[in-house]
């Protein structure tokens, strides 16, 4: 009798050979679940933008002639704003590239709970589908800050449903951040010191301590709303004891870090560019390290300047508004960091870098214009003006989409194999720089004026800006949906990007494009620092491309 023969079947040769469903939904691969946010924040970030779209349109005329009612518009903001921050801003680079990329970057072959990592898309999804039912369904009316007693009270939409929605959404970011904080502290390659580690990680290391600290306070804040709605406990109505502006406490506790969450993998991602496109070390490595763990920090300390208008003490105000310039310090370390690196460099001004720099003058404005709204005068004049709206725009969607999309430019060839079209992405960029500045730059001139945020109609000297605005977001818009054409058309081609298109530094450059499922074919050593990038070979290279040009 002889034995049955055995079928030995070939290891797949990168994450991306097996195509069944079934293969993707069960998957614990970090860069499947990378992709898997990738595929789920896209869908999420068009609807919030066609939801903005509506908007714009609404806001081209003074009068309300494209929604039918004011409560319509009310609700239509409400879901622009509860879609692009939870379920876009707030997961996309640290969900989408840090998944991808941060066991790539420390020489490890997966995150420290594979299966985790897997259940917070699950529960990610199933709290993104319910605030697309609430929005199919009804809607909400409260705008995404949820407000006492209009939520509590007033309101006849869904606000429970939407509260329960965020609350679930909030134990994915936590299981996301607590992943990448065991991982990095238990994971790294031999070598691998903390001084060693990319900016990347580092960055991604604070926003996940921000996830894991921050987000069970929005967790608590909204089930309380829906305790105070369901069975009148009295947390926040004051007839029977409670204080409204106790939620306002609660609500910025989280979310004034929660910018954080959205901005810090942001400055990871330029952090990254900018060193391998200026060919340069980056400068002031340590600087930069320590002041993402400062934003960390000083972002728990400064949720009252939202609340200068609230009726909180003088001496509170005060307080809270050094500690707002304070809190500029660290930021404006980087900035400088990152033009001190700049300097003097061989730059190249491929896509990734034509965001990188989009990102470095959006984020500046925005920042600029958060110290003028740190000042009490001045915010008590612009508060809830258009002023506002233009400032965390400049920040949270001039500063981390761009960067989102320098991120997915620059390490797109790692991820899918392939190269893009470079003219394109650099038409897109341009387009989405100079879309977003016509969009939301006279809005700083609204808000100034005197023009209120979340009002369904307008005095008409106001129509001019307004149109200005709606004509930019025209052109952002297309900005927006070209990276998504050519990107998947890319697809069609055969792998052609090689393990290093850029000529990069990082262990992510050292394996090949698409990475194989388990990362590293051999065990990993780091035996030297980041971003050992050379200004006399970039020399050389120049010199070689002008002597090739001139021939």
């Amino acid at each position: 009798m002889s034995a049955p023969a055995v079928v030995v079947e070939d290891p797949p040769e990168d994450y991306l050979q097996e195509h069944t469903l079934k293969s993707w939904l069960l998957t614990t691969d970090h860069k499947r679940v990378g992709i898997l946010y990738m595929i789920s924040v896209t869908v999420f970030f068009f609807v919030g933008g066609a939801a903005a779209t509506l908007m714009r349109l609404e806001l081209m005329t003074p009068q309300g002639d494209v929604l039918a009612t004011p409560d319509a518009y009310n609700r239509l903001f409400t879901m622009h704003g509860v879609i692009m921050i939870f379920f876009f801003l707030v997961p996309a680079i640290p969900s989408v590239l840090g998944n991808f990329l941060l066991p790539l970057m420390i020489g490890a072959r997966d995150l420290a709970f594979p299966k985790i990592n897997l259940l917070s898309w699950y529960v990610y999804m199933v709290g993104g589908v319910m605030g697309i039912w609430i929005m199919i369904f009804g809607g909400v009316d409260t705008g995404w800050t949820f407000y006492t007693p209009f939520s509590t009270m007033y309101s006849n939409t869904m606000v429970v449903t939407a509260a329960v929605a965020v609350f679930i959404t909030g134990f994915s970011s936590i299981l996301t951040g607590l992943n990448f904080i065991v991982t990095v502290h238990t994971m790294r390659a031999p070598g691998m010191t903390w001084f060693r580690l990319p900016l990347f990680v580092w960055s991604h290391y604070a926003t996940s301590l921000i996830m894991v600290l921050g987000t069970p306070v929005l967790a608590i804040s909204v089930i309380l709303i829906a305790l105070e709605r369901l069975f009148g406990v009295g947390i926040f109505d004051p007839a029977i004891g409670g204080d409204p502006i106790l939620f306002q406490h609660l609500f910025w506790f989280y979310s004034h870090p929660a910018v954080y969450i959205m901005v810090l993998p942001g400055f990871a991602v330029v952090s990254e560019i900018i060193p391998c496109f200026a060919r340069r070390p980056i400068f002031g490595y340590k600087f930069i390290a320590f002041a993402s763990v400062a934003i960390a920090v000083f972002g728990f300390l400064v949720w009252g300047h939202h609340m200068f208008v609230s009726g909180q003490s003088m001496y509170a105000g005060t307080i809270f508004s050094i500690l707002s310039f304070l809190v500029a310090i660290p930021s404006a370390i980087k900035v400088f960091n990152w033009t001190a690196t700049l300097y003097k460099g061989s730059l190249r001004f491929d896509t990734p870098m034509l965001y990188a720099l989009g990102f470095i003058g959006l984020f500046t404005i925005g920042g600029l214009t958060g110290l003028m709204l740190a000042s009490l005068a001045i915010d008590v004049h612009v508060h809830d003006t258009y002023f506002v709206v233009a400032h965390f725009h400049y920040i949270m969607v001039g500063g981390t989409v761009m960067a989102y999309l320098g991120g997915i430019h620059f390490w797109w060839p790692k991820i899918s194999g392939r190269m893009y079209p470079e003219i394109w992405g650099k038409l897109s960029a341009l387009l989405v720089f100079v879309g977003f500045n016509l969009t939301f730059f006279p809005q700083f001139l609204l808000g100034y004026l005197g023009m209120p945020r979340r009002y369904y109609e307008y005095r008409p000297e106001f129509q001019v800006l307004n149109v200005m605005s709606t004509a930019g977001a025209s052109i952002l818009a297309v900005g927006y949906v070209l990276p998504l054409f050519y990107l998947l058309l890319s697809l069609r081609k055969p792998a052609n990007a090689g393990p290093n298109p850029w000529g990069a530094t990082g262990l992510e450059w050292q394996v090949e494009s698409p990475p194989s499922v388990h990362n590293f074919h051999e065990p990993v050593v780091v035996t030297c620092e980041p971003y050992m990038y050379s200004p006399e070979e970039a020399e050389r290279e120049y010199a070689h491309d002008q002597r090739v040009h001139n021939a």
